[in-house]
């Protein structure tokens, strides 16, 4: 056993007497650790942040603060004095000459007493010697300007009297002696304004030294107040950065033994809130995957919901009637040549249409399609329709979204011709946008969209909720959800209208000629087939 232990245990009084010694020699850092907040304050890791950058900005701004106040205020009363400074020797240098020459003008008989300056010339001191006035905060300037505004007020009277004498005829030595009055006047308001000039000077020295003492002042309480920021953000670190690593490393550790469990049990009053919210932002998590599913399956039910929509309005039964109808009188009419025609465009129409249940089809199926559809329109609509159908070389080969131009076109006519009493022409395009888009018009030289129903027709193709439309955008918003569904939402139509002029129509799509990823390329059709497929 040694001698410092033996001591301990043989005398308590000096076993407490060295833990108040090593209380006395402790550092400020080991002070700092132990600056903890109240165990009954319960704060959150960015509360504690927030109060602490709070009480942080709080000593700094004050300090500075409480320094440019002092700087605004010095300044400002510096300036004042400058400012009256100025103001007086433009006073000082004018007043005598102006004054003097102008009645001598007038005594002369140079100019008439009524068309003489002096009174602007009053005037005008008098208001800047009020302004001075008010400009000042010192009373013994506001007193020497009292007897600047007395001794105008006595040049006042000299000059009234002057415009009487010169008024009742007076003589010409009476006019002088009166002229050589107000030359002293003048004179002593000169000498009262440099008096005034000489005390202001006088003044800002004085203010000068009290600028400086000031300064020195708050200029010590900032740095005093910087310091006691400094410290307590030393010791608000050292606090805060425990308080981080603790609940970090709890939940390290509870994370080992729950892997199996379910995380919903962190979130209990038990836990720290770090923890707690750690947790919960877990199972929001979840929540938003869960919705994106959710998303993502009514996605796809608008996706199938487009699709029959488009496939049904193909297949309209209007269409089918119509088109019997038209079949009817030419038969009637026996036009035996456009009854061959009709039927052959109807039969290839909805052979295309089926398509064995596929997708997707080549450009140049869909093109063929649209012209089938076309013929029939023509021989119904006879001379108010027209069409024109451009393909470009090379683009034929490529796919496309089966039933994406029938609806386009059908817009057009019953929109777009047959509001226009002289009939109009549609043209079908497809052509090469670059190496690897292809780009798709439709347009026509019909009515035209209004510019109301433009922006509105806009801003609904624009529109990204995913809804699908009954009658949006006459019946074209279903083939913009569609592109969009199944090109991306980069893709989509763009319309281009002038009113009584014509619509355009028109979307971009990747050239590809292989199908999307989950369907086979599509074969030629195979009529016997199709027919089949229609009957049944």
């Amino acid at each position: 056993m040694t001698e410092q232990t033996k001591t301990a245990k043989t005398n308590p009084l000096a076993s407490r007497k060295r833990p108040e010694a090593n209380a006395r020699r402790r550092s400020p850092l080991q002070w700092f650790k132990g600056f903890r907040i109240p165990d009954g304050l319960h704060l959150t890791i960015r509360a504690k942040i927030l109060l602490s950058l709070c009480i942080v900005i709080l000593l700094m701004g004050t300090a500075n603060v409480l320094v440019v106040i002092q700087m605004l205020n010095y300044s400002r009363q510096y300036d004042a004095i400058i400012s009256n400074i100025t103001t007086a020797n433009s006073i000082s240098g004018s007043i005598k000459p102006d004054i003097d020459n102008e009645m001598w003008k007038i005594v002369a008989g140079k100019i008439q007493f009524s068309e003489g300056k002096q009174y602007e010339i009053i005037d005008s001191v008098n208001s800047k010697v009020k302004w001075m006035m008010e400009n000042t905060d010192s009373h013994k300037a506001k007193v020497k300007l009292d007897v600047v505004l007395r001794t105008m007020q006595t040049l006042t009277q000299d000059v009234n009297m002057m415009g009487d004498q010169i008024a009742h005829n007076s003589s010409s030595a009476e006019n002088e002696a009166v002229l050589e009055k107000i030359r002293f006047v003048t004179g002593v308001v000169e000498s009262v304004v440099q008096d005034y000039v000489l005390f202001e000077v006088n003044r800002s020295n004085g203010q000068y030294q009290q600028m400086r003492a000031g300064f020195i002042f708050w200029e010590t309480l900032a740095i005093t107040l910087t310091f006691g920021a400094v410290v307590f953000s030393v010791a608000a670190a050292w606090t805060l950065s425990k308080s981080i690593y603790t609940p970090i490393k709890k939940l390290h550790d509870v994370t080992k033994t729950i892997t199996q469990n379910d995380l919903q049990a962190l979130v209990t009053g038990d836990n720290t809130d770090e923890i707690a919210e750690l947790g919960m932002s877990f199972n929001i998590m979840i929540g938003k995957i869960r919705g994106l599913l959710d998303d993502k399956i009514r996605e796809q039910e608008n996706l199938r919901k487009a699709e029959m929509r488009a496939l049904q309005s193909q297949i309209n039964p209007h269409f089918l009637y119509n088109t019997l109808d038209t079949i009817i009188w030419m038969a009637e009419a026996n036009k035996t040549d456009q009854i061959v025609e009709v039927v052959s465009a109807l039969s290839n129409f909805f052979r295309i249409s089926l398509s064995k249940g596929k997708d997707w089809i080549t450009i140049g199926e869909e093109i063929g399609r649209i012209k089938s559809y076309l013929i029939i329109q023509k021989m119904r609509y006879r001379d108010i329709l027209d069409f024109k159908i451009d393909v470009d070389e090379g683009v034929s080969d490529h796919t496309v979204l089966k039933l994406i131009l029938q609806p386009l076109v059908e817009n057009a006519i019953y929109h777009g011709i047959k509001n226009k009493r002289d009939g109009g022409t549609i043209a079908v395009r497809a052509k090469f946008n670059n190496a690897n888009e292809v780009i798709l018009e439709v347009e026509d030289n019909g009515i035209g969209f209004t510019p109301d129903k433009l922006r509105q027709l806009r801003a609904e193709l624009d529109d990204d909720s995913g809804e699908i439309r009954q009658e949006s955008g006459f019946g074209i918003g279903n083939v913009n959800q569609r592109i969009k569904l199944y090109y991306g939402k980069q893709y989509g139509l763009t319309v281009r209208s002038e009113y009584q002029t014509g619509t355009c129509v028109s979307f971009v799509i990747p050239a590809r000629k292989e199908d999307s990823p989950d369907e086979p390329k599509p074969a030629q059709a195979d009529p016997e087939a199709a027919d089949k497929e229609l009957v049944r």
